[in-house]
């Protein structure tokens, strides 16, 4: 499958509080919260979940075609990703903006609250997709995450209009846009990501039942953090699919863009929708075990490793022999 990322591309300015957000709010005067929480760390790391997803996917072995817009900074991100196995050459540069920032205080429970600045990633809302698509031979599925709103809304226009199939993940944007728009990013997906709790939020804010949202999309995929993942399609049972243990718990940032990165690579090779989940699972692991979401390293034998031990030898071999994990 040729598969092409859209949405945002950013540095990530990480920080950790050794406390709990919780215990710093008060019920009665959630109204006018005034906090500041004098953080113990500063991790400047690469980040975007467009960027994300396409690197860890150029790590487990594919050339993911990267959509989205970046200022006049992006050179040594560029060589970064490329050196990956990611295809930058649809990235827009703008001429005007820097590139986007993401700043993020993670509490002592995984906890976090963070900003996000746009600077150039409004531009892309102008990238064309059928360009993208003429220059790499085709797309077999367009994978629409977080973005400029406008970016996101036009980009699945396109692909209804063009009829390509497209992945919907809305995430971080759910707070932002209203329910129209909402609707209109959800419906004829090919897939939904969101979390348990972006999952409740899409239901709410469309008006749609669990059932009405499932009857709108191919497939529906919930992770559900420490508990694994959920995969759904209408008129089936669910999938269950349970967590790789971590050896440590790090940072979170960046764990769902990595889980869609194995997802996706899973869909890629033609596998099931389960062992699709299973390496989105231990993709995800191997970011939770590191501050950024793009520090983590990938050797075939000790992911094959840790994915036997997780899920059986039966299901490494469907994996190992479409792996072929990009070691830089």
């Amino acid at each position: 499958m040729r598969i092409a990322v859209t949405g945002s591309i950013a540095t990530d300015h990480l920080m950790t509080f050794p406390g709990s957000f919780g215990d710093q709010l008060i019920a009665e005067q959630l109204d006018r919260v005034s906090l500041s929480f004098l953080v113990d760390d500063l991790q400047i790391r690469r980040g975007g979940t467009a960027a994300n997803i396409s690197f860890g996917m150029g790590c487990l072995g594919l050339s993911p075609v990267l959509v989205g817009a970046v200022g006049d900074d992006f050179t040594d991100y560029r060589s970064w990703l490329e050196r990956h196995g990611v295809d930058c050459g649809s990235v827009h540069v703008s001429d005007l903006h820097h590139t986007a920032r993401f700043l993020c205080t993670t509490d002592e429970h995984h906890n976090q609250i963070a900003s996000f600045y746009t600077g150039a990633m409004a531009e892309a809302r102008y990238i064309e997709l059928h360009p993208v698509a003429e220059r790499v031979g085709g797309l077999d599925l367009v994978m629409i995450s977080p973005n400029d709103p406008e970016a996101m809304l036009r980009h699945t226009g396109e692909c209804r209009q063009r009829g390509i199939p497209f992945g919907a993940d809305i995430s971080q944007q759910l707070a932002r846009m209203d329910g129209e728009e909402i609707r209109a990013l959800v419906d004829g997906a090919a897939y939904l990501f969101t979390n348990d709790y972006e999952k409740a939020l899409v239901e709410q804010k469309t008006g749609w039942s669990d059932e009405e949202v499932l009857s709108r999309v191919g497939v529906r995929v919930t992770t559900l953090g420490p508990k694994g993942a959920r995969i759904d399609r209408e008129s089936e049972p669910s999938v269950h699919v349970p967590p790789t243990p971590e050896l440590r718990k790090v940072d979170p940032t960046g764990v769902g863009d990595a889980f869609r990165s194995g997802f996706l690579s899973g869909l890629s090779w033609g596998l099931s929708l389960e062992r699709c989940g299973q390496i989105g699972n231990l993709t995800a692991t191997y970011v939770l075990e590191h501050v950024g979401g793009q520090e983590y390293q990938l050797g075939k034998q000790a992911f094959m490793d840790r994915f036997t031990a997780a899920y059986g030898a039966d299901a490494a071999a469907e994996v190992e022999p479409r792996l072929s994990c990009h070691y830089v």
